[in-house]
């Protein structure tokens, strides 16, 4: 089956947004520029991307559905946890080692995907208009929860819940309407409009857009649940005018949309490792042209066949990429044999 070159190409958009996000993060106290593209990508990158996993999410109702969800989700983060403590520790990292219930970094995610999975088995019994105002609220009280935090990304979970869900009520008659003109044409007036607000609200803490810590972390106590509605709704409206704007043509990226989880899982050994050694410094614009220009080597070096073939059997348990790559090698060998006896013969 063919696969969906517009999905595709969206999911190939976010993941390099991601990896460029944490590429300049570390540079976002010391550039304005940095600061405000920083957190305006902040504002959709993940909630779209878990919006597509909602999208994409079926087949919570076959036997079972959450053993192999487990094997897909929760071995690889194990897996992940251990591997990236090994790897802190070898670059010198001070918090190198976390318990298996305090994700390391971005492996939050496969958690929380884990978790969406099966809160949808139960949330897909509501009606839509139902089961999202109720994950709003609920996304909204956690946060009144000082306990949870970073703890099995329970505070995330339930924060991004409600994107997940919109993902999975959406249809591709939702998309449709979401690439007219007029549409197109809100969506700009939107990205400028936003860029805007955080240009002139230099203050507001970027900890709000990732849903971690509860409003008493962020010492907004009396005000944290009109604010948290807030960033909903910025996220939400920016994560459909980001939809308006893929292209719906196929591209020499577009395969890499069906590698994105390897990009996500095996970028972190990058941006560390740069963290680490402190390498770059933004002082002009074209620096972060630059490191624009890196996100999308990193993401096409991770998407390349050799690096998802070896990586295969830690992130899906299986390693058919291997097999099939050697078998079209050894398959050309021969080939290349039989024409050199032919042409010997002659």
């Amino acid at each position: 089956m063919q696969r969906n070159a517009y999905l595709d190409n969206a999911k190939v958009l976010l993941i390099t947004l991601v990896v460029f996000g944490h590429v300049i993060q570390p540079f976002t106290s010391d550039s304005t520029t940095v600061h405000v593209l920083y957190q305006w990508i902040y504002t959709f990158h993940m909630p779209l991307f878990i919006m597509l996993s909602g999208y994409f999410a079926s087949g919570s109702s076959k036997p079972g559905y959450v053993k192999k969800l487990g094997k897909k989700l929760i071995v690889p983060y194990l897996l992940f946890q251990m591997i990236y403590s090994l790897y802190y520790y070898s670059i010198g990292r001070d918090n190198w080692v976390e318990p298996l219930f305090y994700p390391h970094w971005a492996l939050w995610f496969l958690i929380s995907l884990f978790s969406w999975h099966i809160l949808l088995i139960a949330y897909k019994r509501l009606d839509a208009r139902v089961a999202i105002p109720l994950a709003v609220a609920v996304g909204i009280g956690i946060g009144y929860i000082d306990f949870f935090g970073h703890y099995f990304s329970i505070s995330r979970t339930f924060v991004f819940f409600p994107f997940f869900l919109i993902g999975y009520y959406m249809s591709e008659k939702h998309l449709h309407l979401l690439r007219k003109k007029q549409a197109k044409i809100a969506a700009a007036m939107l990205f400028i409009v936003v860029a805007t607000i955080i240009y002139v609200t230099p203050d507001f803490s970027t900890d709000w857009l990732l849903g971690s810590k509860s409003y008493s972390t962020l010492d907004a106590e009396n005000i944290g649940g009109v604010a948290r509605i807030g960033v909903y709704g910025v996220a939400a409206f920016m994560s459909f005018s980001v939809l308006a704007w893929i292209p719906s043509k196929r591209y020499v990226f577009t395969k890499f949309g069906v590698t994105t989880i390897y990009v996500y899982l095996l970028h972190g050994f990058f941006i560390q490792f740069f963290r680490e050694a402190n390498w770059f410094a933004v002082n002009h614009v074209m620096d972060i042209l630059g490191l624009f220009v890196i996100s999308i080597a990193i993401v096409w070096l991770l998407s390349s066949k050799w690096v998802t073939a070896m990586f295969q059997p830690v992130v899906e348990g299986k390693a058919t990429n291997l097999r099939d790559m050697w078998a079209e090698r050894w398959k050309k060998r021969a080939e290349q044999n039989h024409r050199r006896e032919l042409f010997e013969q002659k």
